[in-house]
């Protein structure tokens, strides 16, 4: 009998068990079948790419191994991020369809921070971003938020509910202005947006996220700005009892158009009864 050529084992020959799986794992019609199977599984169908298998959770986690680990373009590939795709649906409840769950964004951050650091110094910026994060983010857990993201002097929460996400702002504002390091008190400023954003991962993506940034800069003065989207599921008796008044945000006539928000797009400032007693105004503010 012949012998067999050096490390080549019986089911590698051309025709043997091996040969064949090695054939099917990486033809394409299989590994395309596969991938629109997925399309129908639990889960995000793109689960494994390094948007989906960011952050932190079993899935994910196990997904980050595979990635490393598995051929590309091959049947096994598919078959395993398919398990970790329905793994991931089913524990964390992610959903990959079209049609997201509604949610209220919040971003925050500080007014002036970046020229008040310069001169304080990384010591002082230091106590002054832990202090502010030991007052802003308990009123936004308790509430029931999810902070997503913490971006330097700010951060990303989100919200099943417009009214909890905005008493929650306001309680982590009126926090914010007790805090003071070396005798500097900073200025915080919050957006709160309405929508259906998309959750990838650990992150939340898509154009209501983008606008939810948008309101947090249109709140220039360290104040709290909320969209109409957001504004509109608050009864008014919700707002009394949060103790704010709303009142729209008008731009100036040749302002530059913001660029990333539609022509349509209609903001609020919320003030405080405290706000409006030692501003003695209205409220009204044009940009």
């Amino acid at each position: 009998m012949e012998d067999e050529p050096p490390g080549e084992p019986e089911g590698g020959r051309p025709g043997g068990p091996l040969s064949w799986f090695r054939s099917v794992n990486h033809h394409d019609g299989v590994v395309s079948f596969l991938r629109r199977t997925r399309r129908a599984l639990p889960g995000d169908p793109e689960f494994g790419d390094p948007l989906s298998v960011d952050g932190v959770g079993g899935p994910r986690a196990a997904a980050r191994a595979a990635d490393r680990l598995l051929e590309r373009n091959a049947a096994t590939r598919e078959v395993s991020l398919g398990a970790l795709q329905v793994w991931q649906a089913l524990t964390e409840r992610v959903s990959g369809r079209p049609a997201n769950a509604e949610a209220t964004l919040v971003f925050t951050d500080l007014v002036g921070f970046s020229a008040w650091s310069l001169d304080a110094g990384d010591d002082a910026t230091l106590r002054l971003l832990r202090r502010v994060s030991q007052v802003v983010e308990p009123p936004l857990l308790e509430a029931g938020g999810h902070i997503v993201k913490r971006m330097g002097d700010g951060l990303m929460a989100v919200f099943t509910d417009p009214i909890t996400a905005v008493a929650a702002a306001v309680e982590a504002r009126r926090a914010v202005k007790l805090v003071d390091v070396d005798g500097y008190t900073p200025r915080m400023r919050v957006g709160v947006h309405t929508g259906r954003p998309q959750r990838i991962g650990s992150d939340w993506l898509g154009i209501d996220v983008n606008l939810a940034a948008r309101v947090m800069e249109r709140a220039t003065r360290g104040e709290l700005v909320v969209s109409e989207a957001t504004l509109e599921r608050i009864p008014d008796g919700e707002l009394d009892a949060l103790g704010v008044t709303a009142k729209k945000l008008r731009r100036q006539v040749f302002a530059p158009k913001p660029d990333g928000v539609p022509a349509d797009f209609t903001m609020y400032r919320l003030r405080t009864r405290y706000q409006r007693a030692v501003s003695g105004d209205d409220g009204d503010q044009v940009y």
